[in-house]
């Protein structure tokens, strides 16, 4: 009977451990470091999965599972501009989920269906610039409220902007502008534009940043990491491009094969949950939530206050279509320029 028992209690332990073994993620985070630490921290408490999270832009991350296809070493690919996530859900590199979207808004829902459930909307972002008014003033220079403005000689040396190669905010601006423009006209301008930029960082987030520090003077970027800057008391101004603007549709995927599926699935669901989203606020993610439910702050950009194109994320979301523009970027804009690189 104690040898039974000894068993019974040793096969019990055997299993608690195995099951705890098994809940455990890793998560390739491209938000702010700041909101993936946040969620990985609050995903653990409420649900006592552990997380391993790792911040990388979304050029990094598509290029990893294409290095990983068939053994990845990732479960979950969360945040980040929708383009390369629908990139890879077109190259089979994450896999449907299942999981319930209908409580979620109309755009994150079509995100779902144009990913046939590979990728589930969690934000919107919107594209525009930022400028530093202390330093503009100092150099006696008009404030930009345009793209085309950004062309202007005056501003040689003053822009910012990421590398489209590495950073999907970057490559929203350039199908941004493609879409606004024509293709022709659109890298004539990149180009003109180009010939002002100071540097290309990797970083999406890394040029609005710096405008607030003064060390550049205008910064391309998402105008809800805009916004955390200016709370915090920084002197810059934001501006809706006048011409009209593109936007992120920022989401979550579960990674084809992922060595821990089930806790991948309930990150997934927690992500795009009102008690998920809403702690964002605390680390200044003032993006647009895709649960309706999800606190929002009211200093936020709002999608119907902006002149929005109606982007096509279909198209500019295809592996040649981004291939092909980014090869042109490389040959004409970025071989036109003298800009460094981070």
């Amino acid at each position: 009977m104690k040898k039974t028992l000894i068993s019974a209690l040793a096969l019990s332990a055997a299993m608690s451990a195995s099951a705890a073994q098994a809940e455990e993620l890793n998560v390739v985070c491209s938000n702010e470091q700041t909101w993936c630490d946040l969620m990985a921290q609050n995903f653990k408490i409420d649900t006592g999965v552990d997380v391993a999270i790792v911040r990388k832009s979304t050029g990094e991350v598509l290029a990893q599972l294409r290095a990983e296809k068939g053994n990845p070493k990732v479960d979950v690919w969360w945040g980040g501009t929708g383009d390369p996530h629908i990139i890879a859900a077109n190259e089979g590199l994450t896999a449907a989920t299942g999981v319930d979207v209908s409580g979620l808004l109309g755009w994150a829902q079509n995100m779902t269906e144009m990913t046939e459930g590979r990728a589930i909307g969690v934000h919107v972002g919107l594209l525009g610039f930022i400028y530093n008014s202390e330093v503009l003033a100092e150099k006696g220079l008009p404030a930009p409220a345009c793209w085309r403005d950004l062309a202007k000689p005056e501003y040689k040396g003053e822009i910012q902007v990421a590398n489209p190669n590495s950073s999907g905010t970057a490559y929203t601006e350039l199908a941004t502008l493609v879409q606004l423009f024509g293709e022709d006209e659109a890298f004539k301008l990149l180009a003109e534009i180009g010939g002002n930029v100071n540097q290309y960082t990797k970083s999406g987030s890394a040029p609005v940043k710096a405008t607030a520090r003064g060390e550049t003077t205008i910064g391309i970027g998402f105008m809800h990491d805009m916004v955390k800057l200016k709370k915090e008391g920084f002197p810059v101004e934001l501006v809706a491009p006048c011409e009209g603007t593109g936007y992120e549709l920022g989401a979550v995927s579960v990674v084809e094969g992922a060595p821990n599926m089930e806790a991948a699935k309930k990150w997934v669901e927690y992500v795009i949950s009102a008690e998920g989203q809403s702690p964002g606020l605390e680390v200044g993610v003032y993006n647009i939530p895709s649960n309706p439910g999800a606190a929002t702050d009211p200093e936020a950009p709002e999608m119907a206050a902006i002149k929005l194109i109606d982007y096509d994320f279909a198209t500019y979301g295809a592996s040649d279509t981004r291939e092909r523009l980014l090869a042109r970027w490389e040959k004409d804009v970025k071989g036109a320029g003298g800009a460094i690189e981070e």
